[in-house]
């Protein structure tokens, strides 16, 4: 058997291996489930040996799966590495560029920058996907992700500061009338509150307190929406407190919808960052892309956050 002829299902395997099963590999591949299964079966017929242990519900690997699963993912990493190399020569982006940012942040701030690269480059192809859901940005092919918040540690992944993501607690002026505005977080717990959560739970707000310790506060949530702009306009419309990104809140502060209470320094602050997938070599597209978002992100950051 030439070297040639193994590699053919190698990416159908490791698809298979990474993603549980025959069908997802195939989503992921853009191909039909038997499709891939074939695939599969031809590979082990040709090396001789059963990778899988197949049964109706689960996929494992056998011993010689597993070994030789190891050897093909440091195999793809090298020949990705080689034609990442080989791009990375060209001045001019190109191909497709598969980004996930979150729902409104990637609205305001992270498709402006794109149609910024996209315009400059024209053989360049993106893909922008936005939703609050964090996804698996190998597993799911992205080149980058937008990621507001603490980043969990990773051996698979690299990443690159954008900015800071301020926050302030608010409400319109008629609720303010009618229930008086709080000058501290005790007084939060009188205060009905729009939360944002998903499934019926509320995220606590992350505060500090005088002394600048961080803590949580779990707040009277009659209302809970898993949409922020949801949040700030019921807020707008008198129903509560709301616990706002500034870039979002600084309109309605223009427009007197919503008024600021407490002080910045009791609202935590969040770190906003891009993530790509750790690679010896960045394609051009890629790295024009994270070029672009560390010199747009931080303008949208500051300019939208500057009426608060």
């Amino acid at each position: 058997m030439r070297i040639t002829d193994s590699l053919s299902g190698i990416n159908a395997f490791v698809q298979s291996v990474d993603s549980g099963s025959f069908a997802l590999a195939a989503k992921r591949l853009h191909l039909t489930r038997s499709a891939v299964a074939k695939t599969i079966a031809r590979l082990e017929e040709r090396l001789g040996t059963r990778l899988f242990h197949r049964t109706t519900r689960t996929l494992n690997l056998t011993e010689d799966g597993q070994a030789f699963y190891e050897r093909c993912v440091r195999a793809l990493a090298e020949l990705e590495a080689g034609h990442a190399a080989l791009e990375s020569g060209q001045r001019e982006p190109t191909g497709l560029l598969r980004v996930t940012a979150p729902l409104l942040f990637g609205r305001y701030a992270v498709a402006p920058a794109l149609l910024q690269l996209s315009d400059a480059h024209p053989r360049l192809s993106v893909d922008l996907s936005l939703s609050d859901n964090v996804v698996d940005i190998v597993g799911s092919g992205y080149d980058l992700a937008v990621r507001i918040g603490a980043l969990p540690d990773s051996a698979t992944l690299a990443s690159r500061r954008l900015g800071v993501q301020r926050m302030l607690i608010c409400a319109s002026p008629h609720y303010l009338a009618k229930h008086g505005s709080p000058n501290t977080i005790d007084q939060l717990s009188g205060h009905r509150a729009i939360a944002y959560g998903q499934n019926g739970n509320p995220v606590p707000w992350p505060l500090r307190d005088d002394n600048g310790h961080a803590l949580e506060v779990a707040i009277d949530a009659r209302l809970c929406f898993d949409d922020l702009q949801a949040i700030a306009d019921a807020a707008a419309g008198g129903h509560g407190l709301a616990w706002l990104p500034c870039w979002l809140a600084s309109s309605y502060l223009k427009r007197g919808e919503l008024i600021q209470v407490l002080d910045c320094a009791h609202t935590a602050s969040v770190d906003v960052h891009v993530l790509w997938p750790q690679t010896r070599h960045l394609p051009a597209k890629t790295r024009s892309a994270i070029d672009i978002l560390v010199e747009e992100v931080p303008i949208s950051l500051n300019s939208l956050a500057g009426a608060a």
